[in-house]
């Protein structure tokens, strides 16, 4: 998908060429899952799969979107832009109302979307949406916002219109990334730093379950839960800790574990997992790609285990990955029970271990097991 492949179809539907075309990309995140509601840190980057936006002002009021994803359009008045039961339109409009909501000058205007980043697989999909718009949009009409105010406009869209209470990691990866680099990013402040992602013998392999299980709300709003009941059980003791991310396993073992083994099991996760990135950019920092993919494994097993965000799926495709001696690294990847494992391999190994391990992952679950092969890339961009 390109520039002219965008600007051509734009024209098909509008009868006139696009003003601009602009793409964001999805992302993967290489350690760091459940710590951002923690205020703790994670280290996602962008990839070569992305959501491409035509964009074009109108001499009125009107806002015409056509999403070809879904072969359909959607017109809506600027003044009245607001929720709508179809879906898609949504993770548009909510960036338009948060323009709004800031007094931010636009008028209408004609869009059309379109991609290639997987939508199912935990890559991000809706967050590339929200900030290919944000970025398409304040380009468009020189609204003068900065990367990190495109990617808390994206977060907020996704939370009001959408009505996923998501995190910031998504939108910050998709707008905020460079290529070669992961982000590691503090979720209390937003701070960041660009650490190199280098592999040289090894690349990125995603294996995509096509699975989502039901389960993955309620499981992690009790996770959620149990993380705050650690915080509030510590701050008893240490009313100087905010979050778990203040908290240390001494602190968990003399404050919470004989009173709630839920709330302890998932705040020693959480502490433990802002260890293990720590421990992964020192190794990517040094080179040490056996020691980066060394803790990925104790992730997973931690993810599995401790924070019983697995799945059957997810746990067979890490473990028959590591049975691989090309494979120095495998967990699964996003908030749990489906989506993808993601996989250090050495290079130009990786169509062998899909045809390795597809068909007794097709035998066990009646499932296709489809890669996803990905480079990382820039975040948001103007390409036209």
């Amino acid at each position: 998908m390109d520039r002219k492949e965008i600007s051509d179809r734009f024209k098909e539907v509008y009868a006139v060429d696009p003003d601009l075309v602009v793409k964001s990309p999805g992302r993967i995140n290489i350690i760091g899952e459940h710590t951002d509601y923690n205020e703790g840190f994670v280290l996602p980057t962008a990839i070569d799969k992305a959501v491409y936006v035509g964009l074009g002002k109108r001499d009125d009021e009107e806002v015409l979107l056509y999403a070809a994803g879904f072969n359909e359009s959607f017109q809506i008045d600027l003044a009245d832009v607001e929720p709508t039961d179809k879906g898609w339109p949504n993770y548009i409009l909510g960036v338009v109302n948060q323009l709004k909501e800031r007094n931010k000058a636009i008028s209408g205007f004609n869009l059309y979307i379109d991609g290639d980043v997987p939508v199912g697989a935990g890559l991000s999909s809706s967050a590339a949406v929200e900030c290919a718009v944000g970025f398409g949009l304040n380009s468009l009409f020189d609204l003068d916002l900065d990367r990190v105010d495109i990617a808390k406009i994206g977060q907020l869209a996704e939370h009001t219109f959408a009505g996923v209470k998501c995190g910031i990691m998504d939108q910050f990866a998709s707008v905020l990334s460079k290529e070669g680099y992961v982000l590691k990013l503090d979720c209390r402040d937003l701070s960041y730093e660009y650490v190199p992602l280098e592999l040289g013998d090894y690349e990125l392999v995603l294996l995509n379950t096509n699975v989502k299980h039901s389960l993955a709300t309620s499981a992690y709003n009790d996770r959620r839960q149990s993380c705050e009941k650690a915080v509030s059980l510590i701050q008893e003791v240490y009313p100087q800790v905010k979050s778990l991310r203040d908290a240390t396993i001494d602190m968990l073992n003399e404050t919470v574990k004989d009173i709630d083994k839920a709330a302890y099991t998932k705040g020693k996760f959480v502490i433990e997992e802002n260890i293990r990135l720590q421990q992964a950019c020192d190794a990517l920092v040094s080179g040490n790609i056996a020691e980066l993919g060394r803790q990925m494994f104790l992730a997973h097993d931690a993810l599995s285990n401790e924070y019983e965000v697995s799945c059957r799926e997810l746990d067979f495709l890490v473990e028959n990955a590591k049975s691989h001696p090309q494979v120095v690294g495998a967990r699964m990847m996003g908030g749990g029970f489906g989506g993808c494992t993601i996989n250090i391999v050495k290079r130009g190994y990786g169509q062998a271990l899909v045809d390795a391990l597809a068909p007794t992952y097709g035998e066990a679950f009646g499932l296709e097991l489809t890669p996803i092969f990905v480079e990382t890339r820039n975040g948001s961009e103007l390409v036209y």
